[in-house]
């Protein structure tokens, strides 16, 4: 057994479920030519929550690996803290001081060792003793020093709790010289207060620095954490027995530990608790008050058409309305017909209804309506997609919701999106259409009603049967439960829509019938595989052969939609199959690996977070720029175009042939899309999708997400794997349940004001 002393130089590969990781290690101190005696060695074994820059001791056998060579097998290690001399070196290889990079600092430090510093300080012309470096240059480095000895003597404190250097940039930003103070007595508000920072990583720098695990402020991080974490999953609140027993689990305490805390934290006005009926409800601030806002403005824009003049209207609305038909050359059933003289009559109005309904006649109707009127129209959706599928079958520009409430560049990372359209600047419309609703969260929800001025009628189109938002909230589901808002569900399937199997299916699954599963459907296919290899060479066939002419698409255009993220059919390893034969590696087609991740040219990728700030250009052929904007969203997808090695960048190109230049260190913010989760794909419709279905979680497997999938596709689904495992998605009505209470919030200010 061996036992080193270094530090991390960077992760080779993390498992952040098991804590499997490889690791360049630099072992001081190891005889060896390079870094005055250090050795870089690959480290494997089980390292739980460590980060590059971290100074470790090992203990552990070296061992011979059959293709990577030479490697330190790790039995057991522990977090040290660096010596000074270490901390000097990372902090001046860092490139925090111009001019010095990795190799530079570590001769530099070898010659001076503790007194470095010092030195290059005080008597910066003994800089010019090190190779590489003149008298000149001595000067500079010497006024960078003077300049940044504050941010210098930050970064070696931080060092001493494993902290990254990029980390340290961002906590010496937000508190300069008071992080001294945070640090040693609330190492917990950098979870509140720096984007990057969660709970986790704040707990761990307060272990090191001995903060007792049952501290006033873990445990209140704790709480704000928890309450985080449901928000992710969809939540705007927890009730309080739920969330005191996330929090007791996350921090390792009893519940009596928790409780208290919980009510402090209301104090001191950082959490909402509202009592309904026998449960109290615990609300991230944010979250109680836009359900209060949403509920406000919709209450303030639900007028309606007076009582006595509405008979004699609608007589009039009616002949309009025949002549519309005649001229469209349509003919509207009930339930569309109300649907056109609803939106017409009252301020807000909902369209509900499947695939195949004729959603999309009664909307164009609706705008040709308004537009006979002489009345302005603004059309929207959540997505690019959606957007540009909106403006395709209505004839009219819509755009996404952030683009129309104009969104502000200003917006920074972990924060929300800040719009240009709000109260003071109102969007300028009679008639506001928003389809796609079940997509919407609660805070664009409240940002959109924000820009909407009382008098503006408010049209929202939507599938209740879809999986609701990714962010927080059931906005869609809500606003029906409610019961104060004129509903329209449209349920009858037309002609031509059940010819399609698609459309059929799509109503039988969300009705738990069985579907005919028999491959005598021109558009609705089960291949019986049970092997999931099988699935991988038929999936490789459809997309590069059979689908495209079936389908008249491209390979690109063939989506493939699964369930889950981790296992045999996840996104992970399904997208790196994909990559392999539907863009394998050719000359003079450059890569580049990011941590686990190899990107390609040519390869289909996807926006996974939203970035308001990044800029996108319009090229033309000639290479001259021709539009350009901000923000690109969660679920844009799009294909690398170019990766730059000289200028370490990467280049997508998105839909409507919109660029953007990804530095590399801003890489996590994309991932390989030939395969995406069918919560991914909400919004969007492709020609073709691959359903690849094989056993999995049950929680994962139901109704509502298959209803989902299948109604993505507009030409053909063909479904890979099991038709046992079909059924029990039909049967299995069972979904996650998502607390949320704008449907309390709206009922309770209708009643207060009857």
């Amino acid at each position: 057994m061996e036992r080193v002393k270094g530090y991390i130089d960077h992760i080779i590969f993390q498992n952040r479920d098991n804590g499997y990781a490889v690791l360049s290690f630099i072992a001081q101190g190891a005889q060896g030519e390079e870094r005055g005696g250090d050795q870089e060695l690959v480290c494997v074994g089980s390292f739980k929550n460590i980060e590059a820059g971290e100074t470790l001791e090992i203990d552990g056998t070296y061992v011979e690996h059959p293709v990577y060579g030479r490697q330190l097998k790790a039995e057991n290690y522990r977090v040290v803290p660096p010596d000074d001399t270490a901390g000097m070196e990372r902090y001046l290889g860092s490139g925090a001081i111009k001019g010095i990079g990795e190799a530079l600092a570590a001769r530099i430090v070898r010659t001076f060792k503790e007194d470095t510093f010092r030195i290059m300080e005080q008597e910066p012309e003994r800089l010019s003793e090190v190779k590489g470096i003149s008298e000149r240059k001595a000067r500079e480095i010497a006024q960078q020093m003077i300049e940044k000895r504050d941010m210098r003597e930050a970064f070696v404190f931080l060092q001493q709790y494993g902290i990254s250097n990029t980390l340290a940039v961002k906590i010496y930003n937000q508190y300069g010289m008071k992080l001294y103070g945070i640090m040693k007595e609330n190492p917990y508000q950098l979870a509140e207060d720096i984007s990057g920072v969660g709970f986790r990583i704040a707990d761990e720098i307060a272990s090191k620095i001995g903060i007792h695990t049952d501290s006033d402020y873990r445990i209140r991080s704790g709480i704000l954490y928890a309450l985080a974490q449901a928000a992710a999953e969809g939540h705007t609140y927890l009730p309080f027995e739920v969330l005191t027993e996330r929090a007791a689990s996350l921090l390792g305490l009893y519940r009596e530990a928790i409780e208290p805390q919980v009510d402090n934290l209301a104090m001191d006005r950082k959490l909402v608790i509202k009592s309904c009926g026998e449960e109290r409800r615990v609300y991230a601030v944010s979250y109680y008050y836009a359900e209060m806002k949403c509920a406000r403005m919709l209450h303030d824009l639900n007028v309606t058409m007076d009582e006595e003049l509405l008979p004699l209207e609608e007589k009039k609305l009616e002949k309009l309305l025949e002549k519309l038909e005649e001229d469209q050359g349509i003919e509207l059933d009930e339930l569309q017909r109300k649907a056109v003289l609803t939106s017409i009559s009252s301020g807000v109005m909902i369209l509900s209804g499947g695939p195949g309904t004729g959603k999309t006649t009664t909307i164009n109707t609706i705008i040709r309506f308004f537009e006979a009127e002489g009345m302005d129209i603004l059309l929207a959706a959540p997505t690019g997609r959606a957007a540009k599928r909106m403006t395709e079958t209505t004839g009219f520009e819509s755009k996404t919701i952030h683009r129309l409430l104009e969104i502000n560049g200003s917006a920074q990372e972990g924060k929300r999106a800040q719009f240009e359209r709000n109260e003071e600047n109102p969007l300028e419309a009679d008639v506001l259409i928003i389809d796609e609703m079940s997509m919407v969260d609660i805070h664009l929800f409240a940002a959109l009603l924000a820009a909407v001025s009382v008098g503006t009628r408010l049209v929202m189109v939507g599938d209740m049967n879809q999986l609701p938002s990714v962010g927080p909230g059931q906005v869609l589901q809500d606003l029906i439960k409610s019961g104060c808002f004129p509903v329209v569900m449209l349920r009858k399937i037309f002609r031509q829509a059940g010819e399609s199997d698609i459309v059929v299916n799509a109503h039988k699954i969300n009705r738990g019938e069985a579907i005919a599963l028999n491959n005598k459907s021109r558009d609705f296919f089960l291949l019986e595989r049970k092997d999931a290899n099988v699935i991988y060479k038929h999936m490789i066939q459809l997309i590069r052969e059979k689908l495209p002419p079936y389908v008249e698409a491209q390979p690109y255009d063939i989506q493939v939609l699964t369930p889950m993220r981790k296992g045999n059919l996840g996104v992970e390893v399904l997208n790196h199959i994909l990559q392999r034969y539907l863009n394998p590696p050719e000359d003079g087609k450059r890569e580049y690996q990011s941590g686990e991740r190899l990107f390609r040219e040519g390869d289909k990728v996807m926006q996974i977070k939203n970035n308001y700030q990044i800029t996108w250009e319009v090229i033309s052929r000639y290479g001259i720029p021709i539009d350009k904007g901000m923000g690109i969203f969660n679920g844009d997808m799009g294909i690398i175009r170019e990766i730059n090695e000289a200028a370490q960048s990467l280049t997508v190109e998105y839909d409507e042939a919109r660029r953007v230049e990804y530095p590399f260190v801003q890489l996590d913010e994309i991932e390989l899309a030939y395969a995406v989760t069918i919560h991914k794909s909400q919004g969007s419709e492709y020609p073709a999708i691959i359903l690849p279905l094989l056993a999995g979680p049950k929680l994962l497997l139901n109704r509502n997400l298959l209803y989902t999938a299948v109604t993505r596709a507009r030409k053909c689904v063909t479904i890979l794997g099991s038709s046992q495992v079909v059924q029990q998605m039909i049967d299995n009505e069972r979904e996650s349940k998502r607390y949320t209470s704008l449907d309390d919030r709206i009922r309770e200010l209708a009643q207060n004001w009857e």
